[in-house]
């Protein structure tokens, strides 16, 4: 069956069941940074039957090669990420009890009580922290956090798997969130949208590869620990532009502070909503985007009535960060999925701007010719 969103007139590709099967395998997989053999076994048996070249490289990023059906296509990289934030063991405190560090943007006061898996065996544990009792004269109180501000160190946490299982893991084993995907009406939840929704985009982009251009895959590794993997990618590619597709944090909802000037006013620090299309950047922490590139997205969805969304200027990045400074610079943008609460145990997005994002970056795709690196910037 086949997802509708809005207007049957809307172009490109559909998301439909064996779309939604394939982001479910891609999310309930666990990948943390360094350690994306799950996601990248599943992305080679996708695209596979599909490629002129496939490879690994030496850190695990899979490139993937369909070439295009006219002379001389443009070489265009398409890139999304395949690891996710989480956690690693660093020291065995004996009973099962072991403290550990974090890998990529994790905060820390999201941990406490979520399960977790651990190690290539997914081994059930649980982050948990020994509570301080402060007396009163009526019941205990319980303080969470240490500090006027009742913030949680990460070196109060431990994660517990039981004596029971205590020699089936060791230090130096990945744990992820066990949060399952889930459809929620309109909505989908899972922990790593971040970004196996960008990997479900590629993925089907590269099965309906337009002809126009060689689409050139880069499904990288280590983006959440400072966009490694495209560094490499990029450089053995060597595209002629690039477009990186990613899920970015929608911070949309009621502004809430206690103690400034901000409290109960209007939310003025979104950066995307969910519903309101895929989200064009044009300048985060790493990356002053091509401003061809995002005419051309803005453009193409405007003639073809697709909504978008400009993603506020700011903080974060994608892989695009190191994709356009590798060589002699690479024409790069990046289109997102919003996402609520991402790098949490329990991120959420909409169907309707997954299935916008594909036909943006479908119809972006086959809309380009050579003649636009011929354009002023």
């Amino acid at each position: 069956m086949v997802v509708e969103f809005g207007p049957d007139s809307l172009p490109g590709l559909s998301i439909g069941d064996a779309q939604i099967c394939l982001l479910e395998r891609l999310c309930n997989a666990c990948a943390v940074s360094g350690n994306e053999s799950e996601v990248r076994q599943i992305v080679l048996e996708q695209v596979r039957p599909f490629a002129s070249e496939v490879r690994v490289d030496a850190l695990g990023n899979v490139l993937a090669l369909r070439r295009g059906q006219i002379r001389q296509p443009l070489r265009v990289m398409v890139a999304a990420h395949m690891d996710e934030v989480g956690m690693m063991l660093m020291d065995d405190e004996g009973d099962g009890v072991f403290r550990f560090e974090l890998i990529g943007g994790v905060d820390v006061a999201h941990l406490p009580g979520k399960s977790v898996y651990i190690g290539r065996a997914h081994l059930p544990g649980v982050i948990g922290r020994p509570l301080s009792f402060t007396a009163d004269e009526d019941q205990d109180t319980e303080v969470f956090g240490d500090g006027p501000d009742n913030k949680i160190p990460l070196a109060s946490l431990r994660i517990d798997v039981s004596p029971d299982n205590a020699k089936k893991v060791k230090v130096g084993d990945y744990v992820t969130f066990t949060t399952a995907f889930t459809r929620l009406g309109p909505s989908l939840r899972a922990k790593a949208f971040d970004d196996r929704i960008g990997v479900a985009i590629l993925i089907e982009l590269f099965r309906n590869a337009p002809p126009n251009i060689d689409l050139q895959a880069a499904f990288t590794v280590q983006e959440e620990a400072g966009l490694r993997g495209a560094h490499v990618a990029a450089y053995a590619l060597d595209p002629q532009l690039a477009l990186v597709l990613d899920c970015t944090p929608a911070r949309d909802l009621p502004h809430w502070e206690v103690d400034s000037a901000a409290a109960g006013c209007e939310n003025a620090l979104y950066n995307t909503r969910l519903g309101a299309g895929p989200a064009i950047y044009i300048s985060d922490s790493s990356t002053i985007h091509d401003p061809r590139l995002v005419r051309h997205l803005v453009e193409t969805a405007e003639a073809l009535g697709i909504p978008y969304q400009i993603r506020q200027p700011g903080g974060g990045g994608t892989d695009a960060g190191a994709v356009h400074r590798q060589r002699t610079g690479i024409p790069s943008v990046s289109v997102s999925v919003p996402g609520r609460y991402i790098h949490t145990p329990a991120t959420i997005i909409r169907l309707e701007d997954w299935q916008n994002s594909l036909r943006l970056a479908h119809a972006a795709l086959s809309r380009l010719s050579p003649a636009i690196l011929d354009i002023e910037r």
